[in-house]
Protein backbone atom coordinates (compact mmCIF):
# COMPACT_ATOMS: atom_id res chain seq x y z
CA UNK A 1 0.00 0.00 0.00
CA UNK A 2 2.10 2.90 -1.27
CA UNK A 3 -0.37 5.40 -2.70
CA UNK A 4 -2.27 8.23 -0.98
CA UNK A 5 -5.73 6.72 -1.67
CA UNK A 6 -4.71 3.41 -0.08
CA UNK A 7 -3.26 5.21 2.93
CA UNK A 8 -6.49 7.19 3.34
CA UNK A 9 -8.66 4.08 3.22
CA UNK A 10 -6.43 2.31 5.75
CA UNK A 11 -6.44 5.30 8.13
CA UNK A 12 -10.23 5.71 8.07
CA UNK A 13 -10.75 1.95 8.43
CA UNK A 14 -8.41 1.83 11.43
CA UNK A 15 -10.31 4.64 13.18
CA UNK A 16 -13.62 2.82 12.60
CA UNK A 17 -12.61 0.23 15.21
CA UNK A 18 -10.01 2.19 17.18
CA UNK A 19 -10.31 5.42 19.14
CA UNK A 20 -6.96 6.94 18.26
CA UNK A 21 -3.76 6.75 16.25
CA UNK A 22 -1.23 8.04 18.76
CA UNK A 23 1.75 8.25 16.44
CA UNK A 24 1.32 8.81 12.71
CA UNK A 25 4.97 7.99 12.03
CA UNK A 26 4.63 4.53 13.57
CA UNK A 27 1.35 4.06 11.69
CA UNK A 28 3.04 5.00 8.39
CA UNK A 29 5.85 2.55 9.12
CA UNK A 30 3.36 -0.26 9.77
CA UNK A 31 1.54 0.56 6.51
CA UNK A 32 4.78 0.66 4.55
CA UNK A 33 4.25 4.21 3.25
CA UNK A 34 6.36 7.35 3.49
CA UNK A 35 5.33 9.52 6.42
CA UNK A 36 5.37 12.67 4.23
CA UNK A 37 2.77 11.07 1.94
CA UNK A 38 0.61 10.11 4.93
CA UNK A 39 0.99 13.64 6.37
CA UNK A 40 -0.58 15.10 3.20
CA UNK A 41 -3.54 12.75 3.55
CA UNK A 42 -3.92 13.65 7.24
CA UNK A 43 -4.02 17.40 6.45
CA UNK A 44 -6.64 16.88 3.74
CA UNK A 45 -8.90 14.74 5.98
CA UNK A 46 -8.48 17.18 8.84
CA UNK A 47 -9.47 20.08 6.59
CA UNK A 48 -12.76 18.40 5.69
CA UNK A 49 -13.53 17.40 9.29
CA UNK A 50 -13.12 13.64 8.83
CA UNK A 51 -10.44 13.51 11.52
CA UNK A 52 -8.94 15.65 14.25
CA UNK A 53 -5.15 15.83 14.01
CA UNK A 54 -2.85 17.28 16.67
CA UNK A 55 0.85 17.91 16.31
CA UNK A 56 3.18 15.63 18.20
CA UNK A 57 6.64 17.12 18.41
CA UNK A 58 9.79 15.78 20.00
CA UNK A 59 13.27 17.27 19.94
CA UNK A 60 16.26 14.97 19.87
CA UNK A 61 19.92 15.15 18.91
CA UNK A 62 21.80 13.63 16.04
CA UNK A 63 25.50 13.40 15.29
CA UNK A 64 27.16 15.67 12.78
CA UNK A 65 29.50 14.18 10.19
CA UNK A 66 32.43 14.95 12.46
CA UNK A 67 30.60 13.39 15.42
CA UNK A 68 29.97 10.19 13.43
CA UNK A 69 33.71 9.89 12.68
CA UNK A 70 34.59 10.31 16.38
CA UNK A 71 31.97 7.75 17.42
CA UNK A 72 33.80 5.20 15.27
CA UNK A 73 37.45 6.19 15.71
CA UNK A 74 37.40 7.80 19.12
CA UNK A 75 37.73 11.42 20.13
CA UNK A 76 40.80 13.36 18.86
CA UNK A 77 42.24 13.78 22.36
CA UNK A 78 42.17 10.01 22.98
CA UNK A 79 43.61 9.33 19.51
CA UNK A 80 46.51 11.67 20.33
CA UNK A 81 47.01 10.06 23.78
CA UNK A 82 47.06 6.56 22.28
CA UNK A 83 49.65 7.65 19.67
CA UNK A 84 52.17 8.65 22.36
CA UNK A 85 54.48 5.69 23.17
CA UNK A 86 55.60 4.91 26.72
CA UNK A 87 59.05 6.39 26.15
CA UNK A 88 57.76 9.67 24.69
CA UNK A 89 57.93 11.18 21.19
CA UNK A 90 58.84 14.50 19.62
CA UNK A 91 55.98 16.77 18.74
CA UNK A 92 56.92 16.68 15.06
CA UNK A 93 56.91 12.87 14.94
CA UNK A 94 53.62 12.73 16.82
CA UNK A 95 52.04 15.13 14.33
CA UNK A 96 53.21 12.98 11.42
CA UNK A 97 51.42 9.95 12.90
CA UNK A 98 47.98 11.67 12.87
CA UNK A 99 45.71 13.65 10.58
CA UNK A 100 46.28 17.38 10.86
CA UNK A 101 42.75 18.07 12.15
CA UNK A 102 42.94 15.25 14.71
CA UNK A 103 46.33 16.42 15.97
CA UNK A 104 45.33 20.10 16.09
CA UNK A 105 42.16 19.48 18.12
CA UNK A 106 43.33 16.42 20.08
CA UNK A 107 46.72 17.74 21.24
CA UNK A 108 45.14 20.92 22.58
CA UNK A 109 42.41 18.97 24.40
CA UNK A 110 44.86 16.36 25.78
CA UNK A 111 47.10 19.09 27.16
CA UNK A 112 44.07 20.89 28.63
CA UNK A 113 43.01 17.60 30.33
CA UNK A 114 46.61 17.26 31.71
CA UNK A 115 47.04 13.87 30.06
CA UNK A 116 50.36 14.85 28.42
CA UNK A 117 53.48 16.87 29.09
CA UNK A 118 56.16 18.27 26.76
CA UNK A 119 59.46 18.31 28.70
CA UNK A 120 61.36 17.76 26.48
CA UNK A 121 59.47 15.09 24.57
CA UNK A 122 55.72 14.63 24.47
CA UNK A 123 55.00 11.97 27.10
CA UNK A 124 52.09 10.62 29.09
CA UNK A 125 51.31 11.98 32.56
CA UNK A 126 48.65 9.33 33.28
CA UNK A 127 48.66 5.62 32.56
CA UNK A 128 45.29 5.36 30.81
CA UNK A 129 42.30 7.54 29.89
CA UNK A 130 38.63 6.88 29.26
CA UNK A 131 37.09 8.12 26.01
CA UNK A 132 34.07 9.88 27.54
CA UNK A 133 33.28 11.83 24.35
CA UNK A 134 33.06 8.68 22.22
CA UNK A 135 30.76 7.03 24.74
CA UNK A 136 28.51 10.14 24.86
CA UNK A 137 28.24 10.13 21.07
CA UNK A 138 27.35 6.42 21.08
CA UNK A 139 24.69 7.05 23.74
CA UNK A 140 23.10 9.75 21.57
CA UNK A 141 23.04 7.38 18.60
CA UNK A 142 21.22 4.86 20.80
CA UNK A 143 18.63 7.48 21.83
CA UNK A 144 19.80 7.76 25.45
CA UNK A 145 19.51 11.01 27.41
CA UNK A 146 22.56 13.00 28.51
CA UNK A 147 22.90 15.73 31.08
CA UNK A 148 22.45 19.34 30.01
CA UNK A 149 26.15 20.02 30.67
CA UNK A 150 27.26 17.12 28.44
CA UNK A 151 24.87 18.21 25.66
CA UNK A 152 26.17 21.77 25.89
CA UNK A 153 29.79 20.61 25.63
CA UNK A 154 29.08 18.49 22.54
CA UNK A 155 27.14 21.35 20.93
CA UNK A 156 30.07 23.73 21.43
CA UNK A 157 32.34 21.25 19.67
CA UNK A 158 29.75 20.98 16.85
CA UNK A 159 29.54 17.23 17.23
CA UNK A 160 25.72 17.16 17.55
CA UNK A 161 22.82 19.15 16.11
CA UNK A 162 19.17 19.31 17.20
CA UNK A 163 16.63 17.23 15.30
CA UNK A 164 12.92 17.98 15.49
CA UNK A 165 10.66 14.96 15.09
CA UNK A 166 7.10 15.80 14.08
CA UNK A 167 4.10 13.51 13.75
CA UNK A 168 0.37 13.58 14.50
CA UNK A 169 -2.05 12.04 16.95
CA UNK A 170 -5.35 11.33 15.17
CA UNK A 171 -8.95 10.85 16.35
CA UNK A 172 -12.32 10.86 14.57
CA UNK A 173 -13.63 14.25 13.43
CA UNK A 174 -17.13 15.72 13.34
CA UNK A 175 -17.64 14.53 9.74
CA UNK A 176 -16.01 11.14 10.15
CA UNK A 177 -17.06 8.38 7.75
CA UNK A 178 -15.35 5.05 6.91
CA UNK A 179 -14.91 6.26 3.32
CA UNK A 180 -14.69 9.70 1.83
CA UNK A 181 -16.88 10.65 -1.11
CA UNK A 182 -15.57 13.56 -3.08
CA UNK A 183 -17.95 16.49 -2.70
CA UNK A 184 -19.35 18.02 -5.90
CA UNK A 185 -18.61 21.67 -6.55
CA UNK A 186 -21.42 22.47 -9.01
CA UNK A 187 -24.76 21.21 -10.32
CA UNK A 188 -24.25 19.48 -13.66
CA UNK A 189 -26.63 18.98 -16.58
CA UNK A 190 -26.61 15.24 -15.90
CA UNK A 191 -27.71 15.77 -12.28
CA UNK A 192 -30.66 17.84 -13.44
CA UNK A 193 -31.72 15.39 -16.15
CA UNK A 194 -31.53 12.36 -13.82
CA UNK A 195 -32.78 14.38 -10.82
CA UNK A 196 -29.92 13.08 -8.68
CA UNK A 197 -28.77 16.50 -7.50
CA UNK A 198 -30.65 16.13 -4.18
CA UNK A 199 -28.66 12.97 -3.35
CA UNK A 200 -25.26 14.47 -4.05
CA UNK A 201 -23.02 15.89 -1.28
CA UNK A 202 -21.89 19.35 -2.30
CA UNK A 203 -18.82 21.16 -1.07
CA UNK A 204 -19.92 24.01 1.28
CA UNK A 205 -19.89 27.40 -0.43
CA UNK A 206 -17.44 29.81 1.18
CA UNK A 207 -19.03 33.23 1.07
CA UNK A 208 -15.94 34.76 2.72
CA UNK A 209 -13.54 33.66 -0.03
CA UNK A 210 -12.05 36.40 -2.15
CA UNK A 211 -12.47 36.21 -5.89
CA UNK A 212 -9.76 36.63 -8.45
CA UNK A 213 -8.19 40.09 -8.18
CA UNK A 214 -9.62 42.39 -10.83
CA UNK A 215 -7.21 43.94 -13.28
CA UNK A 216 -7.95 47.54 -14.03
CA UNK A 217 -6.12 50.57 -15.28
CA UNK A 218 -3.48 52.24 -13.11
CA UNK A 219 -2.27 55.81 -13.21
CA UNK A 220 1.43 56.30 -13.89
CA UNK A 221 3.32 58.35 -11.25
CA UNK A 222 4.05 60.97 -13.91
CA UNK A 223 0.31 61.38 -14.56
CA UNK A 224 -0.37 61.84 -10.85
CA UNK A 225 2.31 64.50 -10.47
CA UNK A 226 1.22 66.14 -13.74
CA UNK A 227 -2.35 66.35 -12.45
CA UNK A 228 -1.14 68.04 -9.28
CA UNK A 229 0.93 70.60 -11.22
CA UNK A 230 -2.02 71.29 -13.50
CA UNK A 231 -4.23 71.86 -10.48
CA UNK A 232 -1.74 74.38 -9.06
CA UNK A 233 -1.63 76.34 -12.34
CA UNK A 234 -5.42 76.42 -12.57
CA UNK A 235 -5.69 77.62 -8.94
CA UNK A 236 -3.32 80.49 -9.86
CA UNK A 237 -5.58 81.54 -12.76
CA UNK A 238 -3.58 80.09 -15.66
CA UNK A 239 -5.04 78.86 -18.96
CA UNK A 240 -3.69 75.65 -20.53
CA UNK A 241 -2.10 75.93 -23.98
CA UNK A 242 -2.75 73.28 -26.69
CA UNK A 243 0.36 71.11 -26.95
CA UNK A 244 -0.67 68.45 -29.48
CA UNK A 245 2.09 69.33 -32.01
CA UNK A 246 5.06 67.05 -31.33
CA UNK A 247 6.43 68.05 -34.74
CA UNK A 248 7.34 71.72 -35.19
CA UNK A 249 9.08 73.71 -37.87
CA UNK A 250 12.47 75.13 -36.96
CA UNK A 251 10.86 78.54 -37.44
CA UNK A 252 8.49 78.24 -34.46
CA UNK A 253 10.92 76.10 -32.43
CA UNK A 254 13.98 78.32 -32.89
CA UNK A 255 13.71 81.37 -35.19
CA UNK A 256 10.61 82.91 -33.61
CA UNK A 257 12.39 82.67 -30.26
CA UNK A 258 15.29 84.78 -31.56
CA UNK A 259 17.61 81.77 -31.54
CA UNK A 260 20.26 82.11 -34.28
CA UNK A 261 20.49 79.51 -37.01
CA UNK A 262 24.10 78.68 -36.13
CA UNK A 263 23.23 77.99 -32.49
CA UNK A 264 24.62 74.59 -31.26
CA UNK A 265 21.14 73.50 -30.09
CA UNK A 266 20.07 73.43 -33.76
CA UNK A 267 22.70 70.80 -34.60
CA UNK A 268 21.65 67.21 -35.35
CA UNK A 269 23.58 66.07 -32.26
CA UNK A 270 21.06 67.90 -30.08
CA UNK A 271 17.84 67.91 -32.13
CA UNK A 272 15.84 65.26 -33.99
CA UNK A 273 15.20 66.37 -37.60
CA UNK A 274 12.44 64.68 -39.62
CA UNK A 275 13.08 63.00 -42.98
CA UNK A 276 9.41 62.92 -44.00
CA UNK A 277 7.89 65.44 -44.10
CA UNK A 278 11.22 67.21 -43.91
CA UNK A 279 9.91 70.76 -44.40
CA UNK A 280 7.09 73.14 -43.52
CA UNK A 281 6.38 75.70 -46.24
CA UNK A 282 3.35 77.53 -44.87
CA UNK A 283 4.15 80.49 -42.63
CA UNK A 284 2.66 83.93 -41.86
CA UNK A 285 4.85 85.64 -44.44
CA UNK A 286 4.78 89.16 -42.98
CA UNK A 287 5.80 87.81 -39.56
CA UNK A 288 8.50 85.63 -41.13
CA UNK A 289 9.98 88.71 -42.83
CA UNK A 290 10.05 90.61 -39.53
CA UNK A 291 11.79 87.66 -37.84
CA UNK A 292 14.31 87.51 -40.69
CA UNK A 293 15.02 91.23 -40.35
CA UNK A 294 15.51 91.08 -36.57
CA UNK A 295 18.00 88.19 -37.01
CA UNK A 296 19.97 89.85 -39.81
CA UNK A 297 19.83 93.57 -38.97
CA UNK A 298 18.31 93.84 -35.51
CA UNK A 299 15.75 96.43 -34.50
CA UNK A 300 13.92 97.72 -31.41
CA UNK A 301 17.29 98.70 -29.96
CA UNK A 302 19.02 95.45 -30.95
CA UNK A 303 21.76 94.90 -33.55
CA UNK A 304 20.56 91.31 -34.22
CA UNK A 305 23.03 88.57 -35.06
CA UNK A 306 24.28 90.12 -38.34
CA UNK A 307 24.31 86.94 -40.47
CA UNK A 308 22.58 85.77 -43.65
CA UNK A 309 19.29 84.23 -42.39
CA UNK A 310 18.13 81.30 -44.56
CA UNK A 311 14.50 80.36 -45.09
CA UNK A 312 15.42 76.73 -45.84
CA UNK A 313 16.80 76.38 -42.31
CA UNK A 314 13.57 77.74 -40.83
CA UNK A 315 11.51 75.29 -42.92
CA UNK A 316 13.16 72.16 -41.46
CA UNK A 317 10.83 70.03 -39.36
CA UNK A 318 11.98 68.86 -35.92
CA UNK A 319 10.61 67.03 -32.93
CA UNK A 320 10.06 70.01 -30.66
CA UNK A 321 12.90 70.50 -28.19
CA UNK A 322 10.81 72.56 -25.76
CA UNK A 323 7.21 73.59 -25.21
CA UNK A 324 8.33 77.23 -25.61
CA UNK A 325 7.59 76.62 -29.31
CA UNK A 326 3.92 76.41 -28.24
CA UNK A 327 4.34 79.64 -26.27
CA UNK A 328 5.66 81.43 -29.35
CA UNK A 329 2.59 80.37 -31.36
CA UNK A 330 0.22 81.45 -28.59
CA UNK A 331 1.86 84.85 -28.15
CA UNK A 332 1.75 85.48 -31.89
CA UNK A 333 -1.95 84.54 -31.97
CA UNK A 334 -2.58 86.82 -28.98
CA UNK A 335 -0.96 89.72 -30.86
CA UNK A 336 -3.12 89.11 -33.94
CA UNK A 337 -6.38 88.73 -32.01
CA UNK A 338 -5.82 91.90 -30.00
CA UNK A 339 -3.75 91.95 -26.84
CA UNK A 340 -5.30 91.21 -23.45
CA UNK A 341 -3.37 90.11 -20.34
CA UNK A 342 -2.98 86.35 -20.24
CA UNK A 343 -1.58 83.60 -18.03
CA UNK A 344 -0.64 80.44 -19.95
CA UNK A 345 0.81 77.07 -18.94
CA UNK A 346 1.65 73.78 -20.65
CA UNK A 347 2.81 70.32 -19.55
CA UNK A 348 3.79 67.96 -22.33
CA UNK A 349 6.51 65.92 -23.97
CA UNK A 350 9.64 67.30 -25.64
CA UNK A 351 12.54 65.58 -27.41
CA UNK A 352 16.31 66.02 -27.27
CA UNK A 353 18.98 63.99 -29.06
CA UNK A 354 20.85 63.21 -25.84
CA UNK A 355 22.78 60.18 -24.56
CA UNK A 356 20.59 58.13 -22.24
CA UNK A 357 21.79 57.70 -18.65
CA UNK A 358 20.24 57.53 -15.16
CA UNK A 359 19.19 61.22 -15.27
CA UNK A 360 18.62 61.83 -19.01
CA UNK A 361 16.30 60.44 -21.68
CA UNK A 362 15.80 61.37 -25.31
CA UNK A 363 12.23 62.38 -24.43
CA UNK A 364 10.85 63.91 -21.27
CA UNK A 365 8.11 66.26 -20.06
CA UNK A 366 8.49 70.01 -19.72
CA UNK A 367 6.36 72.20 -17.46
CA UNK A 368 6.13 75.82 -18.60
CA UNK A 369 4.28 78.83 -17.27
CA UNK A 370 4.16 82.42 -18.60
CA UNK A 371 2.38 85.67 -17.80
CA UNK A 372 1.82 88.31 -20.46
CA UNK A 373 0.90 91.81 -19.25
CA UNK A 374 1.94 95.45 -19.29
CA UNK A 375 4.56 96.75 -16.90
CA UNK A 376 5.90 93.43 -15.67
CA UNK A 377 9.35 93.45 -14.08
CA UNK A 378 11.90 91.00 -12.75
CA UNK A 379 10.40 91.55 -9.29
CA UNK A 380 7.05 90.25 -10.57
CA UNK A 381 8.79 87.14 -11.89
CA UNK A 382 10.48 86.47 -8.54
CA UNK A 383 7.19 86.98 -6.70
CA UNK A 384 5.27 84.60 -8.96
CA UNK A 385 8.03 81.98 -8.69
CA UNK A 386 7.94 82.14 -4.90
CA UNK A 387 4.15 81.69 -4.98
CA UNK A 388 4.31 78.83 -7.49
CA UNK A 389 7.09 76.85 -5.81
CA UNK A 390 5.70 77.38 -2.30
CA UNK A 391 2.58 75.51 -3.47
CA UNK A 392 4.91 72.62 -4.30
CA UNK A 393 6.36 72.68 -0.79
CA UNK A 394 9.55 74.50 -1.86
CA UNK A 395 9.64 77.61 0.29
CA UNK A 396 13.39 78.33 0.19
CA UNK A 397 14.40 79.68 -3.23
CA UNK A 398 17.54 81.25 -4.63
CA UNK A 399 18.12 82.71 -8.08
CA UNK A 400 21.30 82.74 -10.16
CA UNK A 401 21.86 84.85 -13.31
CA UNK A 402 21.94 82.75 -16.49
CA UNK A 403 21.86 83.07 -20.29
CA UNK A 404 19.06 82.06 -22.66
CA UNK A 405 18.82 83.20 -26.30
CA UNK A 406 15.22 84.37 -25.92
CA UNK A 407 15.10 85.73 -22.34
CA UNK A 408 16.89 88.71 -20.81
CA UNK A 409 17.37 88.83 -17.89
CA UNK A 410 17.46 85.07 -17.22
CA UNK A 411 17.64 83.22 -13.90
CA UNK A 412 18.26 79.64 -12.81
CA UNK A 413 16.03 78.62 -9.89
CA UNK A 414 17.45 76.75 -6.89
CA UNK A 415 15.54 75.25 -3.96
CA UNK A 416 16.89 73.94 -0.67
CA UNK A 417 16.40 70.16 -0.53
CA UNK A 418 15.81 69.20 3.11
CA UNK A 419 16.58 65.49 2.59
CA UNK A 420 19.79 66.06 0.61
CA UNK A 421 20.68 69.02 2.86
CA UNK A 422 21.80 71.14 -0.10
CA UNK A 423 20.58 73.57 -2.78
CA UNK A 424 19.47 71.90 -6.04
CA UNK A 425 18.47 73.42 -9.38
CA UNK A 426 14.73 73.09 -9.98
CA UNK A 427 14.07 75.22 -13.05
CA UNK A 428 14.94 78.10 -15.37
CA UNK A 429 13.22 81.44 -15.89
CA UNK A 430 13.44 84.86 -17.48
CA UNK A 431 11.71 87.70 -19.32
CA UNK A 432 11.18 87.22 -23.07
CA UNK A 433 13.36 89.55 -25.14
CA UNK A 434 11.83 92.43 -27.15
CA UNK A 435 13.47 90.89 -30.26
CA UNK A 436 11.07 87.95 -29.78
CA UNK A 437 7.91 89.82 -28.72
CA UNK A 438 7.81 92.99 -30.83
CA UNK A 439 8.02 91.30 -34.28
CA UNK A 440 4.86 89.41 -33.28
CA UNK A 441 2.97 92.69 -33.09
CA UNK A 442 2.60 92.92 -29.31
CA UNK A 443 2.48 96.49 -27.85
CA UNK A 444 5.81 98.03 -26.83
CA UNK A 445 4.91 98.18 -23.13
CA UNK A 446 3.93 94.47 -22.90
CA UNK A 447 6.31 92.14 -21.06
CA UNK A 448 6.27 88.38 -20.71
CA UNK A 449 7.72 86.54 -17.71
CA UNK A 450 8.18 82.75 -18.00
CA UNK A 451 9.69 79.77 -16.27
CA UNK A 452 10.08 76.07 -16.92
CA UNK A 453 11.07 72.83 -15.23
CA UNK A 454 10.93 69.11 -15.96
CA UNK A 455 8.17 66.82 -14.74
CA UNK A 456 10.46 63.83 -14.21
CA UNK A 457 12.81 65.36 -11.61
CA UNK A 458 10.18 66.25 -8.98
CA UNK A 459 8.44 62.91 -9.62
CA UNK A 460 11.69 61.02 -8.98
CA UNK A 461 12.20 62.96 -5.74
CA UNK A 462 8.61 62.38 -4.57
CA UNK A 463 8.71 58.62 -5.26
CA UNK A 464 12.32 57.98 -4.22
CA UNK A 465 13.45 56.90 -7.71
CA UNK A 466 17.12 57.50 -8.56
CA UNK A 467 17.13 56.25 -12.17
CA UNK A 468 14.85 57.95 -14.71
CA UNK A 469 14.68 54.70 -16.73
CA UNK A 470 12.81 53.10 -13.80
CA UNK A 471 10.18 55.84 -14.12
CA UNK A 472 9.68 56.33 -17.85
CA UNK A 473 10.23 54.00 -20.81
CA UNK A 474 10.21 50.28 -21.58
CA UNK A 475 12.17 49.29 -18.44
CA UNK A 476 9.52 50.50 -16.00
CA UNK A 477 8.51 47.91 -13.40
CA UNK A 478 4.75 47.32 -13.71
CA UNK A 479 4.58 46.72 -9.94
CA UNK A 480 5.55 50.37 -9.48
CA UNK A 481 2.70 51.45 -11.75
CA UNK A 482 0.18 49.32 -9.85
CA UNK A 483 1.24 50.20 -6.32
CA UNK A 484 2.51 53.80 -6.35
CA UNK A 485 0.83 56.07 -3.78
CA UNK A 486 -1.14 59.27 -4.38
CA UNK A 487 1.08 62.25 -5.18
CA UNK A 488 1.12 64.94 -2.50
CA UNK A 489 2.83 68.22 -3.27
CA UNK A 490 3.30 71.00 -0.75
CA UNK A 491 3.13 68.66 2.25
Amino acid sequence: MRDADGAERALLAFLESNAEISNSEAFARDLGVDHELLAGTIKSLHGFGFIEAKDVRRESWELTEEGLVYSRNGSPEVQVFDAVPAGGISREDLQRKLDDSVFSIGFRKAMSNKWLETKPLVSRKVLKVEDVVKQQLLDIKDGKNLSAADIDALKKRKLIVPKVWKAYSITKGANYAPTRTKAATEVTREMLLKETWSEVAFKPYNFQALGQPTEGGHLHPLLKVRTKFRQIFLEMGFEEMPTNNFVESSFWNFDALFQPQQHPARDSHDTFFLKSPCKTQTFPEDYLERVKTIHEQGGFGSIGYMYDWKREEAEKNVLRTHTTAVSSRMLYKLAQDGFVPKRYFSIDRVFRNEAVDRTHLAEFHQIEGLICDKGLTLGDLIGVLNDFFSRLGMKKLRFKPAYNPYTEPSMEIFSYHEQLNKWVEVGNSGMFRPEMLLPMGLPDDVSVIAWGLSLERPTMILYGIDNIRDLFGHKVDLKLIKSNPICRLGM
